[in-house]
């Protein structure tokens, strides 16, 4: 296939994992990046060897670009993606895929009228973790999956991020930072979501930075920091998900387990690809390592990039698809709605469970 040519925007801390495997990758080439600060685009764009360090306008402007990957803050995902689409280019951005609901509708809108694709991270579930578990529950190895969990409890960013501030922003917040991580692998493992409910709370309205540069700063906080919600899957299953900048002290809770009639199967952490698998078969007491099926299991950040750029020249559906981002970030607003509004909320949106990795 020809190479898929990259741009991208955003050259902060995880644009250096997308360039340092989107330059080795030999489906896809990475000709430009951008920033808004030119200086950091500069001295990415030297550190791997790009032709381009772009304006963000100049990188919009380049007709030679095919696909945007956009790893601009959450606030700015759906503006630069929509930019993206007006250009003619199709786009694959950094968690969530906006930060409203309405955001998030009109660029999957957007990219139907112009016939452009749209793709979303996380792209996680790809890894042999993931999958693994995926080709055990379609096998059958738990029976069929009645119940879930998932627990992503922290203590925050501030103690260790270099400018933690947008994480207590809108968009942000443990479900809007790591929710888009359980929530995939849990509608790749069990399906769409037919209705949530939840209670979600701000702990610390402020609280203060102790990582550097910015120790000593205060930062107020806007989102919920503790989410817990429920999940009622349309196959059936119920699932529970906390969520948690809160929890200074940590746990020792399972990242996510789904429990089935014939079994308990655990799931590696959602934001690794790889990771242990272990399976517990109905009347035993022991937990059974399952040797991973499928590859990509280091930080494999950007094959989601190559799948869409793969899913393009074959014009096959790519896996990490805006519908699904779009349900996941319905669902992140379900459990807040759901708590402030003390309801159930119905989500209005659903998605199909993307196609399997091949097993190597």
């Amino acid at each position: 296939m020809t190479k898929a040519r990259i741009g991208i925007i955003g050259c902060g801390n995880i644009s250096n994992i997308y360039l340092k495997n989107l330059t080795s990758y030999e489906q896809v080439e990475v000709i430009a990046c951008a920033d808004a600060d030119l200086s950091r685009a500069k001295e990415r764009a030297e550190q791997y060897g790009l032709p381009h360090a772009y304006s963000v306008d100049e990188l919009l402007a380049d007709p030679n670009i095919d696909i945007v990957v956009n790893l601009t803050i959450p606030k700015a995902h759906a503006e630069i993606s929509i930019r993206a689409l007006e250009a003619g280019k199709h786009v694959y951005g950094e968690k969530p895929l906006a930060v409203t609901m309405e955001e998030g509708a009109r660029v999957l809108e957007l990219a139907e009228a112009k016939g452009l694709r749209v793709a979303c991270a996380p792209e996680t579930f790809l890894g042999g973790g993931i999958q693994t578990c995926r080709k055990l529950i379609d096998e059958g190895a738990i029976g069929t999956p009645v119940a879930a969990s998932g627990f992503m409890l922290s203590g925050g960013h501030e103690s260790w991020h270099p400018d933690p501030g947008f994480y207590y922003e809108a968009g942000g917040g443990p479900m809007f930072d790591m929710g888009p991580y359980y929530l995939t692998a849990l509608v790749t493992l069990l399906g769409p979501i037919r209705r949530v409910t939840g209670s979600a709370v701000i702990t610390h309205p402020e609280r203060t930075i102790t990582s550097e540069p910015k120790r000593g700063q205060k930062i107020k906080v806007e989102t919920p920091t503790h989410i817990a919600g429920v999940m009622d899957f349309a196959s059936g299953a119920v699932g529970t998900l906390i969520t948690s900048f809160d929890t200074a002290g940590g746990s020792n809770l399972p990242n996510i387990e789904i429990y089935g009639s014939a079994g308990t199967l655990r799931v590696p952490d959602p934001n690794h690809f790889g990771g242990e698998v272990l399976l517990r078969r109905a009347g035993s007491h022991e937990w059974e390592s399952i040797p991973l099926t499928h590859g990509n299991t280091d930080n494999n950040r950007g094959i989601g990039v190559v799948d869409m750029a793969e899913a393009i020249a074959e014009g096959r559906p790519h896996r990490a698809n805006g519908a699904m981002a779009y349900h996941v970030l319905e669902a992140m607003h379900g459990f807040h709605i759901a708590s402030s509004e003390s309801v159930h909320y119905q989500m209005t949106s659903s998605c199909e469970r993307p196609a399997p990795m091949k097993a190597e």
